[in-house]
């Protein structure tokens, strides 16, 4: 399930002056931390940098565990005897049951919508079954969020730890003091959406646990074996980069009308979105595209991250692939995540996108000890690029960060 955005306004936040100090050092304000430089036309004139450069350049993507850069490092011989038996005895077992999982969640799916009619929108190619209603419904999100947890339990996330932190929020307390002159009869403001750091595609299979909102796919995705109806339970929202017709709304277009949806209709399904637009190594936060935040609907940050000793969760410069198999392998893996108090946007923020999911960003790089990095999807390609050898690295350049 694709995640990475494209026309979602990827500005960044004006950039900072990085901190000297290390970001380590308990001394420093969690505000002040360096921001990592975008240096692409650098590197792309440059074709005999070593991997330590491309590291430093690019460090928001560094694979930092035993397997090295995009896990083809060489690895100790303690560490080839854990794979060897793991192959002979995890991998088949765990690959099984991940798929009897995912075929069990797909006769659940196809049985609840068998006489129900998709929620279709025909000029924008949308179709999904989230907005039914019912036992049906209820059947599928409630089977949904517990197998979820199963797979990850398959996975070795045997235990995930999970956090609420309560804490001050800007112009929270104008908020609440505006909220107590309202109605006690009234709700509070419903969320629009829930917004995450990006680490891997694991990610989805928390969310999906936790709260089962509706994600961003490509349009592909929709006809896929088994996963195809899945995501269509999801509600999610497929989108097709390629497409640039002067009628088509675009990817921000449609998202921001399902945030507003979902803020105004208790009974429409949750988004959950991802505003850096791509995985990083779990240790930086991208910049935010504003899609997420142009509805001027109140969001709910979390944080996630994996804890590791050998093999890291985060899909970074990694094959899919050889991530899939290594995940595969390690008996047990870890997880965190911190839920962050609903954030509900000032005036300011309401009035200029960039600024709210700038200041949701620096809260979330703040709470999660993250540095913010200014590189984005562009940058990690050179990487990936570089990594594999091709020093050709100027047509990298000219491809859109979508």
């Amino acid at each position: 399930m694709d995640t990475e955005l494209k026309s979602m306004n990827p500005d960044p936040p004006k950039p900072e002056q990085p901190d000297p100090a290390s970001r380590d050092d308990g001394s420093n304000s969690k505000d002040d931390r360096p921001l990592l430089k975008s240096d692409s036309n650098r590197i792309s004139s440059t074709t005999g940098e070593s991997i330590e450069e491309l590291e430093k350049k690019f460090a928001a993507y560094v694979r930092n565990d035993v397997y090295g850069p995009m896990g083809r490092g060489e690895l100790p011989l303690v560490e080839k005897v854990l794979l060897g038996i793991a192959v002979v005895t995890l991998v088949p077992i765990r690959f099984v049951l991940a798929l009897i999982i995912l075929v069990v969640y797909y006769i659940i799916c196809r049985v609840c919508t068998l006489f129900s009619a998709p929620n279709r929108d025909e000029e924008e190619e949308q179709e999904d079954f989230a907005h039914m209603g019912g036992w049906r419904r209820a059947v599928i999100v409630w089977c949904g969020r517990f197998l979820s947890r199963m797979l990850l339990f398959v996975l070795g996330f045997y235990w995930i730890s999970v956090s609420y932190r309560d804490i001050e929020l800007p112009d929270q307390n104008k908020s609440s003091s505006q909220n107590e002159g309202k109605d006690q009869s009234e709700e509070p403001e419903r969320l629009g959406a829930i917004i995450s750091n990006h680490v891997s595609y694991l990610d989805i299979l928390y969310h999906m646990s936790a709260s089962f909102p509706s994600f961003v796919a490509k349009r592909s995705v929709a006809k896929l074996p088994l996963v195809g109806l899945i995501s269509k339970c999801l509600g999610c929202v497929y989108v097709q980069r390629e497409l640039k017709s002067s009628d088509f709304k675009g990817v921000s277009g449609i998202v921001t009308e399902r945030v507003k949806e979902s803020h105004e209709n208790s009974s429409a399904p949750m988004m959950m979105l991802f505003p850096e637009g791509t995985t990083t190594n779990g240790d930086f936060l991208l910049p935010f595209k504003t899609g997420a935040f142009l509805a001027t609907a109140p969001v709910r940050p979390v944080i996630l991250r994996y804890p590791y000793q050998r093999f890291s969760p985060a899909w970074d410069s990694i094959s899919g692939a050889l991530h899939v198999f290594y995940l595969f392998c390690q008996f047990i893996n870890h997880m965190e995540a911190v839920w962050l108090p609903v954030y509900y946007p000032s005036q300011e923020e309401k009035d200029d996108p960039k600024l709210y999911a700038s200041n949701v960003r620096r809260l979330m790089a703040r709470e999660g000890n993250l540095t913010m990095s200014d590189i984005g999807l562009a940058e990690k390609r050179i990487y990936h690029t570089a990594l594999n050898g091709n020093i050709s690295l100027p047509s990298v350049l000219h491809q859109k960060d979508d």
